[in-house]
């Protein structure tokens, strides 16, 4: 595998992802393309890091920033469903409404 490959596919699930992000009104959907969004930027990282410096310490990253969008993922999951359970809003234009 060669690096422009490993960025091939980082640009696939980045696009993927952005789409997902712009065409959703579901909060859920929404979050699911950002997750891809953020996979595509991990793959990128990771191979643009084993390609100029081989070694450990490009993977301990890669574990720790999944381990923060697990996280991250965990606590929006939780305000939606705290969202919903409060007022039935599960749509990003229910939800704009509800700052004024």
């Amino acid at each position: 595998m060669t690096l422009e490959l490993f960025l091939l596919l980082a640009a696939g699930l980045f696009a993927i992802g952005l789409y997902g992000a712009l065409s959703q009104q579901s909060i859920v959907m929404l979050m699911m393309g950002l997750e891809l969004m953020l996979n595509g930027v991990i793959v990128a990282a990771a191979a643009f890091w084993y390609f100029v410096s081989p070694g450990t310490g490009g993977q301990v990253l890669v574990v720790v920033i999944i381990t923060a969008m697990a996280v991250e993922m965990a606590v929006g999951f939780a305000v939606v469903t705290a969202l919903y359970r409060a007022r039935q809003v599960d749509m990003t234009d229910d939800a704009a409404d509800l700052k004024g």
